[in-house]
């Protein structure tokens, strides 16, 4: 039987082509334009590691501590989309000013609320599915989300590529053509996202109460009260927590490892490329198969897939390593995201969407620190960006361990 969208799920699609250029552009370029700017302050690799590192990190502290504050307001009626667009627009804003950023410091600030801006829509964009579909589509509509957004950002990454390896023979500095790739990104992720903004209607809610921010505070209490009663959904929580770090942590920081090895930052960036490429069949792949087969047995393979893929990453020295890496977490990348924000969704109450999502948000965005933090920690104590790598193999254990155990609570 064919799959047919409509079109509030096709809408709600367009922002994962939207937001995914920002992603691409964030786990790529922008961390080799990093380095330029931090080799001209005097900035040496390990130390440019975990300086990037770090800056990721306290991204993902503050939106952990907004996520579900700003999630449990969400959910009252009609205030999802608005919240979600103040989001937007910081997120958009800063992307833009991030091409006037000479100094390697101002970069990083104002790096940090660009990513602060993109990862607080993304709460509630995340828990807007249950809005715009049923529970038996989730998994497909969710996986054709990252799907499309892997190849649909591949598009202004492209001309953003040319502009930056090009640019001498375009007759622009560098710093001009970086500017100019901060604007396309912004203008194609606005545009993939005024559909959704048009057409979104928040289904699941609270009634609104007076005093609505109070209350937002009062509800996200009594939700880390009562937690523990919703068994499942804490024992994912704790799961995810863990699992999602190493997948955060290698999106996060792929091309600012390849950099630290030494490797062409061309090879690393066409290589990136391909990620993007593979992980458009894979995703949508997933998504299929989870029509056929549980999806927790998806997620499950997915995990064991990553576990092989930091080992790997450990003795990674090459080029064509480095290629083989990147085409390993595009098969596995798309299918371990979408089937867990569809996972969740179907084990949380749909008015509390919100909340909830604020708090796998925590989760996601607090192991992610973890995460980011020991790989540039580890490096510099040990001197070695593959062991900084390798340490987060143990958090993918964890994760696999508390997910097993999620699947057998009923």
């Amino acid at each position: 039987m064919k799959f047919k969208l409509t079109k509030v799920e096709k809408d709600w699609i367009l922002y994962d082509v939207g937001n995914s250029a920002f992603t691409l552009l964030i786990t790529t370029i922008l961390p080799i334009y990093f380095n330029y700017l931090a080799s001209e302050g005097g900035i040496s690799s390990v130390q440019y590691l975990a300086y990037w590192g770090y800056a990721a990190s306290i991204t993902t502290l503050i939106v952990a501590v907004l996520g579900p504050i700003l999630g449990t307001l969400a959910d009252t009626k009609d205030y999802k989309k608005p919240i979600f667009s103040v989001f937007l627009i910081i997120g958009l804003v800063a992307c833009v000013a991030l091409g006037a950023a000479k100094n390697w410091i101002i970069f990083l600030v104002i790096f940090i609320i660009a990513k602060v801006g993109y990862s607080s829509s993304l709460i509630f964009y995340d828990s807007m599915l249950g809005d715009v579909t049923e529970e038996d589509r989730m998994d497909n509509v969710s996986s054709l989300g990252y799907a499309w957004g892997y190849i649909g950002s591949c598009v202004p990454f492209v001309l953003c590529l040319v502009l930056v390896l090009g640019n001498e023979a375009i007759g622009i500095s560098m710093e001009t053509a970086m500017a100019f790739s901060f604007i396309i990104i912004a203008v194609w992720w606005l545009l993939f996202t005024l559909p959704m903004l048009k057409s979104y209607k928040q289904t699941h809610y609270v009634e609104r109460k007076p005093h609505a921010f109070q209350e937002s505070f009062r509800r996200l209490g009594r939700t880390f009260k009562n937690i523990r009663k919703e068994k499942k959904a804490f024992m994912f929580l704790i799961a995810f927590f863990f699992y999602i770090d190493g997948v955060y942590t290698i999106i996060d920081m792929a091309t600012t490892y390849g950099t630290a090895l030494g490797l062409g930052s061309t090879g690393l960036l066409l290589a990136l490329l391909v990620t993007q490429i593979v992980a458009f069949p894979c995703a949508i792949i997933f998504g299929r198969l989870a029509q056929k087969y549980d999806g927790a047995t998806l997620i499950t393979v997915c995990i064991v897939a990553y576990i092989g893929i930091v080992v790997y990453a450990i003795f990674l020295s090459t080029q064509i390593q480095f290629w083989i890496l990147a085409v390993c977490v595009g098969m596995f990348q798309g299918g371990v995201q979408a089937l867990s924000r569809s996972y969740f969704a179907k084990i949380i109450p749909g008015e509390q969407s919100g909340e909830f999502f604020g708090l796998l948000d925590i989760c996601g965005k607090g192991a992610s620190f973890v995460g980011t933090t020991v790989v540039g920690a580890v490096s510099q104590i040990t001197g070695s960006v593959n062991m900084g790598v390798g340490t987060i193999a143990i958090m993918f254990v964890i994760g696999l361990f508390f997910f097993r155990k999620t699947v057998k609570i009923s």
